[in-house]
């Protein structure tokens, strides 16, 4: 190897064969040692990475080498989430089956991964699409419907034509599937649902033991997700009829203001109310449309609020006035109970709908010393105050009234104080083949019967032509679908519906502590001593619904007695995203920047240097040609400086002990330097990883290194204060740009590799300064600075401040109002 020259390509693949051979990151159950569990979300096998991908690993990958340097057993797996819809697609694309695609493409980004050099243990590997894998997470769906967790009912779902499966509300925009960009339909389908909402008010309490450990952006995400409301469920009885609609309110106190009630179109009453009435046309087209809007945009406040009469009435339970019953828009069915009591004078949404349809408003709530009229309002009245026209709950204050009504209404029997939650079940369902197999079999005699456990798994079959519009083959599989019924013998089918790649994604960091474990899922003993994860990191696209039934699973798991575990991720990083020309990289934008050419070009380090450099982690990262420029001059710059004192320096060990008396004074300034270095770089990487600021530490030290080489290595104390400084600028650089370091590491003389070296610590006398930079300031403007001893009195250094002959031009003249002296840094004195 030509040692005069840097040259990243040959010495990244040595030390990655190195890394390999000697097993560095191959881990195992040791409960003599600290464990530390860094994981990154593990990706869809696309085929190849991106940037985003290697900032996230990059993040991981320096946690990872440094909780081992700090002396921990460090868990740091990868694998993928190879089920799903994309790679369905994209497989059908290219007309090649799904299994051969995504084992392609994993085989192609795993190589890609270690050409990166990311320290994982490539032993612990797991891939969603094996059978060996999904036999558990089938087992899991028997045991939670053991437990009364998983169910079938009929559901309007969004339904894709182009992709032929159901989507959830995310993957709906604008109207348009996110894959195909068809036009999203309502269906009413037979899908599989997990009881979610069994967990809702845990979830949300045990949102309090993440706090100081999770963004509080993605808390209050899931806060909002799961949307805990208390109030009242209230009956309004059908004109005529014996039918009552029951509505869930958070206001009460307005409840004799409401003049009208709003349904979901989806409402399950709606067709007996609106059949045979002269409505009944005009709502069935009202329905057709709404089906076809998307649910996001239907609560969206900007929406324009459109509804249809429906022919019907019903009774206002304390007014006894009639209410004309309209279907509403802005009304869904899986929120609340799908339908609302609409108060115009106190609600915009409902203000904006009287308003288009010319229906009355009633004023209940009167602010302090005003009085509303309801002809000449402007918009609903929402803020606190007293209530009239209410009864004899006239006068109350309206929270008071809100007590108040409630427990007539339970007095009365006409309603009952209760909780609701945003947060609705989980549908499971995909009407998709790339997927794992629900294990349930349809008997005409039985019903639906469970297949045994020791049947387990029901294995996706391989040999199966997929459809070229996206339809499953499943279906028509006759080997796959006829069967017998496990409980009369009888011939049946099975399901052939598969799972939702999220539940996938709920358990994979279990699986990682023992995933070769044939006869059980996990193995206790690993679970107990990784868990939780110590670090989990990803992309903030993912703060709901990945995070959120990952939390559940664990909790169901928990209850299951398979773990003994609350929350699955103690700390949580969500890193912003890559970005290019101000824009996120995308092919369709024409601003991607492609891993492998930057590699081939600059080295896998000075890619990760950059993707860590450029901003801290949790901030979008804009791409720099210019940036990645001066990275790897950065490393050019490191190579060249222990090339040339080399002959100088030996293994004297990172933060070596020095006697700092009698050194001149750039030996001292290079000593601090050294330890205040390694201080800052440690302070910055614990916790909140601020790899930019750490990085520019390290760069202030080789550049004070470079300003004094040539005094201190006529030297023997020189040259070792020289070998202990380029030393500790490996070590605090290995988690971050691990192969030239191990490279230099080697090329100064230790025997041992970094790979196993413990992470260095700051001398806390070598940070004791013999004397300070003092700076002194006049009216808050820069006029000097000294150097004095560093334990000299606030008085002297005032002293010595005003002595400064530049100083003295600014203040003579002048009075002195008050010197202002920050210790151990400025002076700052106030003239006028």
């Amino acid at each position: 190897m030509d040692k005069k020259n840097y040259n990243p390509q040959e010495i990244e693949l040595k030390w990655q064969k190195i890394w390999e051979e000697k097993e560095y990151f191959k881990v195992k159950d040791d409960s003599k040692k600290p464990k530390y569990y860094v994981l990154e979300m593990f990706p869809y096998p696309s085929g190849r990475i991106h940037m985003g991908h290697v900032r996230n690993y990059s993040i991981g990958d320096v946690v990872a080498r440094l909780k081992t340097m700090q002396g921990y057993n460090v868990l740091h797996p990868m694998g993928w989430d190879a089920f799903g819809l994309p790679a369905e697609n994209a497989a059908i694309k290219r007309n090649v089956h799904p299994a051969k695609w995504t084992y392609e493409n994993i085989d192609y980004m795993r190589k890609e991964l270690k050409r990166l050099g990311y320290s994982y243990d490539w032993d612990r590997e797991i891939a969603t699409c094996h059978p060996k894998y999904y036999k558990w997470e089938q087992l899991f769906f028997l045991k939670l419907w053991e437990k009364g967790l998983v169910y079938r009912k009929k559901s309007p779902v969004n339904w894709c034509p182009g992709c032929h499966t159901v989507l959830a509300n995310e993957q709906v925009e604008e109207g348009l599937c996110w894959r195909c960009s068809s036009v999203v339909e309502q269906k009413e389908l037979e899908q599989w649902f997990l009881k979610i909402t069994d967990y809702a008010e845990e979830l949300l309490a045990d949102l309090e033991k993440l706090k100081g450990g999770w963004p509080e952006k993605v808390l209050a995400m899931q806060k909002n997700w799961i949307g805990k409301s208390e109030g009242v469920e209230i009956d309004f009885q059908v004109d005529g009829e014996a039918t009552k609609i029951r509505v869930f309110t958070t206001r009460p106190d307005t409840l004799f203001g409401a003049t009208f009630m709003s349904m979901a179109p989806e409402h399950p009453l709606v067709p007996a109310l609106i059949s045979g009435t002269n409505q009944e046309k005009a709502c069935k087209e009202f329905i057709e449309k709404t089906k076809r809007l998307d649910k996001i945009i239907r609560t969206s406040e900007d929406l324009e609020k459109e509804g249809v009469f429906t022919g019907r009435y019903c009774i206002n339970p304390v007014t006894g006035a009639k209410m004309p019953i309209y279907l509403a828009n802005f009304v869904l069915a899986e929120y609340g109970t799908g339908a609302v009591m609409a108060v115009p004078a106190h609600d915009q949404r409902d203000f904006e709908f009287a308003k288009k349809y010319n229906l009355p408003l009633k004023v209940v709530i009167q602010p302090k010393n005003e009085t509303l009229d309801p002809s000449s309002m402007t918009q609903a009245y929402t803020e606190q105050g007293f209530l009239v026209n209410s009864g004899e709950f006239n006068g109350l204050f309206n929270e008071d009234a809100k007590v108040a009504i409630a427990k007539y209404l339970e007095e009365k029997n006409l309603g009952k104080r209760t909780v609701n939650y945003r947060l609705r079940d989980w549908n499971i369902s995909r009407q998709r083949y790339w997927g794992a197999p629900i294990p349930v079999i349809y008997c005409p005699k039985c019903g639906l019967v469970p297949v045994k456990e020791e049947d387990l798994p029901v294995v996706l079959p391989l040999d199966v032509k997929t459809k070229e519009d996206g339809r499953s083959p499943l279906p028509e599989y006759k080997e796959f679908v006829e069967t017998t019924c496990p409980k009369c013998g009888a011939k049946a089918k099975r399901e052939t519906d598969t799972m939702d790649t999220f539940v996938e994604s709920s358990w994979y960091f279990l699986r990682y502590t023992s995933p070769r474990k044939e006869d059980a899922p996990f193995d206790p003993n690993s679970l107990k001593y990784w868990l939780p994860v110590d670090q989990y990191i990803g992309g903030v696209e993912h703060a709901i619904l990945h995070l959120l039934y990952s939390r559940f699973f664990v909790k169901v798991l928990r209850d299951l007695g398979y773990i003994d575990l609350d929350e699955p991720f103690k700390n949580l990083l969500t890193q912003g995203m890559v970005l290019k020309d101000g824009a996120k990289m995308s092919k369709s934008k024409g601003n991607v920047v492609d891993p492998d050419e930057m590699i081939q070009k600059y080295g896998a380090d000075t890619v990760r240097l950059f993707c860590l450099f450029a901003a801290p982690p949790e901030k979008d990262m804009e791409w720099s040609d210019q940036g990645i420029d001066g990275s790897f001059r950065f490393l050019n710059r490191l190579w060249r400086v222990i090339i040339e004192l080399l002959p100088i320096l030996s293994p004297v060990g990172a933060a070596c002990k020095i006697d700092k008396n009698n050194l001149s004074p750039n030996a001292k300034k290079l000593l601090f330097k050294e330890h205040q270095t390694i201080d800052k770089v440690t302070r910055d990487l614990k916790g909140k990883f601020q790899f930019n600021t750490a990085i520019a530490a390290v760069m202030e030290l080789v550049n004070l290194i470079y300003l004094v080489k040539d005094e201190l290595k006529q030297d023997e104390i020189g040259a070792k204060l020289l070998s202990s400084a380029l030393s500790s600028v490996c070590c605090l650089l290995y988690p971050i740009v691990p192969h030239i370091c191990e490279e230099l590491w080697q090329m100064i003389g230790y025997k041992e590799h970094l790979a196993i070296t413990s992470w260095p610590k700051a001398d806390p006398e070598a940070l004791q300064q013999d004397t300070l930079t003092i700076v002194i300031q006049v009216n808050g403007k820069l006029r000097g600075k000294i150097e004095v001893a560093a334990n000299i009195s606030d008085e002297e250094v005032k002293a010595k401040a005003l002595e400064d002959s530049n100083v003295q031009k600014h203040v003579q003249g002048k009075t002195i109002v008050k010197t202002i002296v920050v210790p151990k840094k400025l002076v700052n004195i106030v003239v006028k």
